[in-house]
């Protein structure tokens, strides 16, 4: 897999810090990454945005930021109220492709979920994976209401017969509730594709050393990490049955 799309069921769930995983598991096997982020909003010129947050916690990775927009919404919304051109799925797919012929893995982090818009012609992230061929890893939450979100995204994609790699929680709790603790057992069904991987709430916020460290006990050996589906779902039942 030279390029993974990596999208979520929404905003703010983890992403980024997936993302970041997903790229130290491949440097820690001498795999050369690049990190594509279509549309970065929200953030101001000169301020970090997310291709820097990954470079941070996963090391030395090529890093591409297609467009930005100040204002937190939606690109083709940022775009438009701030009399910029919006990005084009074209543009993005360019941009792996060329990263792509430098590169071991090149991962494309869109903006908050899978059809938000990139231009008012209705252009998603959705089209840059169809652009490119290449599949899409799904970043879910943890709890309740994450099965419909999952769901809903596994039909878009599969509309538009485009792979889904699986689904990876993005925060998993310290205390997860009953909610969480038996999505990790349906998660699958409704996405109709294996569970990954659930990173731990909090692991942006690690030194990037230990981030580099424990990132391949958050995530399943198809990503590279050692992170058990199975024996993670049974544990999570255990404890909270003690």
């Amino acid at each position: 897999m030279p390029v993974i799309v990596v999208t979520g069921t929404g905003t703010e769930i983890g992403k980024t810090v997936v993302t970041a995983a997903v790229a130290a598991l491949a440097r820690a096997r001498g795999r050369s990454v690049a990190v594509v982020k279509p549309a970065q909003t929200g953030v101001a010129p000169g301020e970090a945005g997310d291709v820097e947050e990954v470079r941070r916690l996963a090391g030395e990775v090529t890093g591409a930021e297609l467009a930005r927009f100040p204002e937190p919404l939606a690109p083709a919304t940022a775009a438009r109220r701030a009399g910029l051109v919006p990005v084009r799925p074209q543009q993005v797919a360019e941009a792996a492709q060329r990263l792509a012929t430098q590169h071991d893995l090149v991962l494309v982090e869109g903006a908050g979920g899978l059809l938000v818009r990139f231009d008012d012609s209705g252009a998603t992230l959705a089209d840059v994976a169809g652009e490119l061929g290449a599949p899409v890893l799904v970043v879910a939450p943890a709890g309740l209401g994450t099965l419909n979100m999952t769901t809903l995204t596994a039909e878009a994609l599969r509309t538009r017969q485009l792979e889904q790699l699986g689904v990876v929680v993005g925060s998993w709790p310290a205390d997860p509730d009953l909610a969480a603790r038996c999505n990790l057992a349906d998660l699958p069904q409704a996405a109709g594709a294996p569970l990954l991987g659930a990173v731990p709430q909090g692991a942006g916020a690690l030194p990037p050393d230990r981030f580099r460290e424990q990132a391949g006990d958050w995530l399943a050996p198809r990503l590279g990490g050692r992170w058990d589906a199975a024996a993670f779902t049974a544990a999570a039942f255990d404890v909270a049955v003690r």
